[in-house]
């Protein structure tokens, strides 16, 4: 039984993610906990999802049936429960960016979600169905107020970077979800004048689409864009958030998106030239912008890559190898480990903020080198990829002999202008996906995608 994806369980509420899984899945938890020894405590939270509470309360009474005590911390952003699940284990309710029809869950431990392991682990419990514990080892709850406390911690990191924000004007757009307690909280206790849109906790998410895009921003980026004539215009950029407060987009004062990978080079390169330690190291993933390489580079570390979803295998391959890793990240979810192992959108914002307040988001922006970027797939059944693949490494770096290959996730050239490809197999749609960034990237993606279609052939 395969249930988690590369971030947690999702799906429809009625159709998978139901009470009977979510009960399940809670003493799956709760049984790993009570195996590790003593009466373990864990925390659960939720988002603002409709479907929320009745998951919540299922997932509550697996967790106790399995002999675990529940501490119950309400309504709050992802990273504030990860937050608190520092020492123990921690249950999220949440379907992130997925439509208000779904729902998930995502299981923490001290703070980090559980690896592809101790997932594996709860699936195979679920799968064998345990009974409860004896009545009488059955554990309690009771409830518990963790987001004071995470709010006043990231405000406290973020005090670390940047400067005073003080005068500073940002507009936040929480698409109705969990940011809207804790971003603009957070942004006004560091100074800044923070603006929210779509700031009501909604799990019918009235505002937007909960994913946020270019084309689901439209209100940020008009309100932007048009700021001169709103009362107290003139802002200085905007952040937007997904429905759990992991992701981070930000826009700028024209009401332009700021890519993704420049917005990693940014507070990478930060992050590395605050940190005092002999090797820093930032963890991306395959897909991540060659801009973050050279930015960097530029101020002294060096990037290491891991697979889509794995930033924290990425970050302990990278310390077992003796870095010390100062920043992790994948396209719009970061890692900040000064604070904690857990991805977290709030603290993005506020570091970025105070970034921004030191040196303005041109000037952040200006030394970041950014290139065309695009990603096309090619059809590709699932029984060839793997020959298909094989194929590919040798025929890829035939093709372009001038790059740098690395095959560890899929195959990636590193051309010595900076510009790069990767083509690497969808882990879940029958197609391999190529992916460039180049002056002449509309060339590069042709001649790449022509070496793909060969190799998907020749793999049938």
């Amino acid at each position: 039984m395969e249930l988690f994806g590369t971030a947690g369980i999702r799906g429809d509420a009625v159709t998978r993610v139901t009470p009977e899984l979510a009960l399940s899945v809670g003493r799956a938890v709760g049984l790993d906990a009570v195996e590790s020894g003593g009466r373990p405590e864990v925390v659960v939270g939720r988002d603002g999802r409709t479907t929320g509470p009745a998951l919540a309360a299922a997932v509550e009474a697996g967790l106790e049936s399995a002999g675990a005590d529940v501490r119950r911390a309400g309504v709050l952003p992802t990273p504030a429960l990860a937050f608190a699940s520092r020492g123990r284990r921690g249950v999220m309710l949440t379907a992130s960016h997925n439509p208000p029809t779904d729902n998930g869950v995502k299981v923490f431990r001290d703070g980090e979600e559980y690896d592809r392991t101790l997932e594996r682990g709860v699936e195979e419990r679920v799968a064998a169905d345990p009974s409860a514990a004896p009545w009488d080892r059955w554990g309690d709850s009771e409830s518990v107020d963790v987001l004071g406390d995470y709010r006043e911690t990231v405000v406290t990191y973020a005090r670390e970077h940047g400067a005073d924000a003080d005068g500073l004007n940002v507009v936040v757009d929480c698409g109705n979800g969990m940011s809207a307690l804790g971003t603009p909280q957070v942004l006004r206790e560091l100074g800044a004048r923070a603006v929210t849109l779509n700031g009501q906790v909604d799990g019918h998410f009235p505002g937007r689409e909960s994913k946020p895009t270019a084309e689901t921003l439209t209100d940020l980026r008009a309100f932007l864009a048009d700021d001169e004539t709103t009362p107290g215009g003139d802002f200085d950029f905007g952040i937007a958030h997904d429905g759990d407060s992991d992701r981070i987009v930000v826009v700028g004062p024209d009401g332009e998106v700021v890519h993704e990978d420049t917005v990693v080079a940014v507070l990478a390169e930060h992050f590395v030239r605050a940190a005092d330690v002999d090797d820093p190291v930032v963890v991306t993933t395959p897909n991540a912008s060659g801009r973050i390489d050279e930015r960097v580079r530029a101020a002294g570390g060096r990037v290491e890559r891991v697979r889509l979803g794995a930033l924290h295998e990425g970050i302990a391959a990278a310390r077992a190898g003796g870095g010390d890793v100062v920043f992790a990240a994948e396209p719009w979810k970061h890692i900040h480990p000064g604070l904690g192992g857990w991805i977290d959108g709030v603290a993005s914002a506020a570091v970025f903020t105070r970034l921004v307040a030191e040196s303005g988001l041109s000037t952040l922006r200006e030394p970041v080198t950014e290139r065309p970027y695009r990603k096309v797939s090619v059809a590709c059944p699932d029984e060839r990829k793997t020959a298909a693949m094989a194929t590919l490494e040798t025929t890829l770096p035939e093709a372009f002999p001038e790059a740098d290959v690395d095959t560890e996730h899929g195959v990636r050239l590193e051309r010595p202008d900076a510009s790069w490809v990767l083509v690497r197999p969808s882990g879940t749609e029958p197609y391999v996906r190529v992916y460039a960034e180049a002056d002449d990237v509309d060339a590069l993606v042709e001649a790449a995608t022509d070496v793909v279609e060969a190799a998907v052939e020749s793999a049938g």
